[in-house]
């Protein structure tokens, strides 16, 4: 399956961040920019101008405009046809430049979209770079509610009808924040990172069985939702008497691996009188330390070999 960016899209997307303007060519905001293969992206999609392998989007600062004026007549010509040969289907002039005439000439005369940006080159190619990364990312849909706790992405799944979405209105009286209900969707932004979204028709929205439908903006305000978290944790859901016997000492913590990035996962078994959200809490409290490199067990096996050392020497 194929994803198709235009410069409609990326224009109305980056519109404030960028500071894009038209310049020319705004009739053929409509063409694609760049077509994506499940094989992954073989060409570079944007960067500084380069004429010899050339980006789908090429970006023109001040440095790339002297060089451009400092080029006699032939040689300008020979650099512009290369540049608006085919290969390239945006060019951005940054920081508000004026854009040369023979810029705007070839720009219309072989027909490729120009923009202006407010912002530098760098921030530009930074901002684009991330849009187009995310763009262009494979998505996956998990089951579960995906909240923000404590600042950390934490995905909670298990069997239906397990507490999920009670848990998940439990936490959000305890000031966390919704992300998705149901079905987020995760994006690989990175080689270990994946950003977890809402799909727009569940935005907002909670089903918690005997309640219905909620809507948790209009409840908790718009402080109790947050657009996207990437993922930290993934804590699963069973029923105690289902539940393996968990290591006392290390608990249940495993890595789960999705779309080739590792998540850590953790099990909580659900039976009367547990606090699930108490624990959801300390679960994510003792990922953030692990993260940091503090392991409470492995401390406490330590422990336990120094005083056996001192006691039989």
């Amino acid at each position: 399956m194929s994803t198709t960016l235009n410069t409609k899209t990326l224009f109305s997307a980056l519109h404030d961040k960028l500071g894009l303007t038209w310049i020319s060519g705004r009739e053929l905001q409509d063409d694609p920019i760049h077509i994506s293969n499940d094989d992954g992206m073989e060409t570079s999609l944007v960067g500084h101008l380069n004429l010899i392998s050339q980006h789908r989007i090429q970006i023109l600062g001040k440095q790339e405009l002297d060089y451009l004026n400092s080029l006699k007549k032939n040689s300008l010509n020979d650099a512009i046809n290369q540049l608006f040969s085919g290969t390239s289907h945006l060019v951005i002039v940054t920081r508000n430049l004026d854009a040369p005439e023979y810029l705007r000439i070839a720009a219309t005369d072989k027909p490729t979209p120009l923009l202006s940006a407010s912002v530098q080159s760098e921030d530009a190619i930074q901002i684009l770079h991330y849009y187009l990364t995310s763009y262009f990312a494979k998505n996956i849909t998990l089951h579960g509610v995906f909240m923000e706790v404590m600042g950390t992405g934490v995905l909670i799944t298990g069997d239906s009808s397990i507490g999920k979405s009670e848990l998940a209105l439990e936490l959000l009286t305890r000031g966390h924040r919704l992300i998705a209900d149901d079905a987020p969707e995760f994006t690989r932004t990175a080689p270990d990172t994946l950003n977890g979204t809402c799909p727009e028709m569940l935005r907002d929205f909670l089903e918690v069985r005997g309640l219905g439908i909620l809507n948790v903006r209009s409840m908790f305000g718009a402080s109790a939702i947050k657009q996207n978290r990437n993922l930290r944790l993934i804590v699963v859901l069973q029923d105690i008497e289902e539940a393996a016997e968990i290591d006392r000492l290390h608990g249940s913590r495993r890595i789960r691996s999705i779309q080739n990035v590792d998540i850590p996962e953790v099990t909580l078994p659900v039976g009367p009188g547990r606090n699930l959200a108490v624990l959801l809490e300390a679960a994510v409290r003792n990922h953030i330390l692990i993260s940091k490199g503090y392991d409470a067990s492995e401390a406490f096996i330590e422990r336990q070999k120094r005083r056996l050392e001192q006691a039989y020497p």
